[in-house]
């Protein structure tokens, strides 16, 4: 059977992990969409990677409360694979889509990106505070519907040049994905030494990168991927981005 999963922020749990409130918006989807009563089993994530099999006990218009049964394994588990996608921004759904598909395959961390050519633009803080509210809400919705227990962040958007200057070469590996002047992305496999643990993936938007934003990645040490011949939709290319990078180096088999 289907777990019926809800949320519930990682400080609501009680000290002894014995019982835990749902928030207001759980408790309508618990009550009012699926219509639960007392004594029905549910479970519970944390966003921090645990899951909780509990059964609820009180139940009334303001609020649910749940008594924790047992701590289990989450429906899915996570990819070894720490993923940041960054992605330049796109118009309404299309970066919804963006959002929550990339949370549905096991991206760690997700960075809206402003860039020269970017479909959508930022009109004040009110505006971004509201936008990242919305992508949260995606990859909250995405999560418990996929099976993860750990939340994939949803960063607040940032300048491309600042992205750039701030990735550290370490151990990471910087992904420019690009329609020109890069390697195949079987060439850049080639020339790994170790399989990466950390990765960074970085799409541009629907009217691709500059030639001086290519630069500078190049000239920060990005590694630039094309990934053919034919030209895909921004939110195409994250979609296939995740998916190659989970393939190669994560838990897609």
């Amino acid at each position: 059977m289907t777990r019926r999963r809800f949320y519930a922020k990682p400080e609501a749990f009680a000290a002894d992990t014995s019982s835990v409130p749902l928030s207001a918006e759980e408790t309508r989807h618990a009550r009012d969409v699926l219509r639960l009563q007392r004594g029905e089993e549910v479970y519970v994530f944390d966003s921090e990677g645990h899951e909780y099999r509990g059964v609820i006990t009180q139940l009334n218009r303001a609020s649910v409360k749940v008594d924790v049964l047992e701590q289990v394994e989450p429906a899915r588990p996570e990819s070894p694979l720490h993923l940041t996608l960054c992605i330049a921004l796109l118009k309404g759904e299309k970066f919804d889509l963006a959002v929550q598909k990339a949370t549905e395959l096991g991206a760690t961390r997700f960075i809206p990106i402003l860039t020269n050519r970017a479909a959508m633009r930022i009109r004040s803080d009110d505006d971004a505070k509201r936008k990242l509210m919305r992508w949260q809400r995606i990859a909250l919705e995405a999560t418990k519907q996929c099976g993860r227990a750990r939340l994939m962040t949803v960063d607040a958007p940032v300048a491309f040049e600042e992205l750039i200057e701030r990735a550290e070469p370490g151990d990471e590996l910087r992904l420019m994905f690009a329609e020109r002047e890069g390697s195949s992305f079987s060439e850049v496999l080639k020339d790994l030494e170790l399989m990466p643990a950390k990765a960074i993936a970085l799409i541009g938007p629907e009217g691709g990168w500059t030639d001086a934003e290519i630069d500078e990645a190049s000239e920060n040490g990005w590694r630039i991927v094309t990934l053919g011949g034919r030209t895909l939709r921004a939110e195409t290319a994250a979609i296939v981005v995740v998916t190659l990078m989970q393939h190669r180096f994560g838990d897609l088999v």
